[in-house]
């Protein structure tokens, strides 16, 4: 009949009853703090009298289906319905002069509540900071003021280069960027060392 003998036989065997005290305390303590990931669990859990490891909660974690609920960073995720600008302009370019090239990027901060980003313009040639901002969110208007100011007080470089980001492919960074007669140019996909000197 085509059936295994082991799958005919076989018994379910219950779950411990440790596991279950355990899992169901993780369950609480996650309703409690949802932030909470298996490091931080383990140390409430070992404050009880629990003598667990961070792994054990981890895979106790999956096995009930928690998982901490947190703002993740996404500082180079792409938006569907926005164009990119595939050309790596820069890739055999011999950039020795000011303002021939600037690049943007934006990183995260952590911070003791979360995290906030850092949006940068660094000329390639001089490697010089020419602007920067920290925001609480991620979006286009903040890359367009540090553009803007980097342009008010450096003038004009010839290509902008920055990665996939939303921020930079949104209609109002790019508009920003050609206004003034820049040409744009992306890193390609995962590519971080496109933009090594802003990296």
């Amino acid at each position: 009949m085509g059936i295994s003998r082991s799958s005919v036989y076989y018994r379910p065997k219950p779950i411990n009853v440790a596991y279950l005290a355990l899992m169901r305390r993780i369950d609480e303590l996650h309703l409690e703090h949802p932030f909470m990931g298996a490091r931080m669990l383990q140390d409430q859990l070992n404050r009880a009298g629990l003598d667990v490891g961070r792994k054990h909660v981890g895979t106790l974690m999956k096995r009930i289906g928690v998982e901490a609920l947190y703002r993740k960073p996404g500082t180079s995720k792409k938006h569907p319905g926005h164009k990119i600008y595939p050309l790596y302009l820069l890739r055999g370019l011999t950039i020795n002069r000011a303002n021939q090239a600037w690049a943007l990027a934006t990183t995260y901060i952590p911070m003791a509540k979360g995290f906030v980003y850092l949006v940068t313009v660094v000329d390639w040639a001089s490697r010089k900071v020419l602007a920067a901002k920290v925001a609480i969110t991620l979006e286009a208007c903040h890359a367009v003021d540090v553009l803007q100011e980097a342009f008010n007080r450096c003038g004009t470089p010839e290509i902008v280069n920055t990665d996939q980001g939303s921020q930079y492919t949104a209609n109002e960074f790019v508009k920003a960027v050609e206004d003034r007669g820049c040409r744009l140019s992306m890193d390609g996909c995962g590519a971080w060392r496109d933009n090594v000197i802003v990296e």
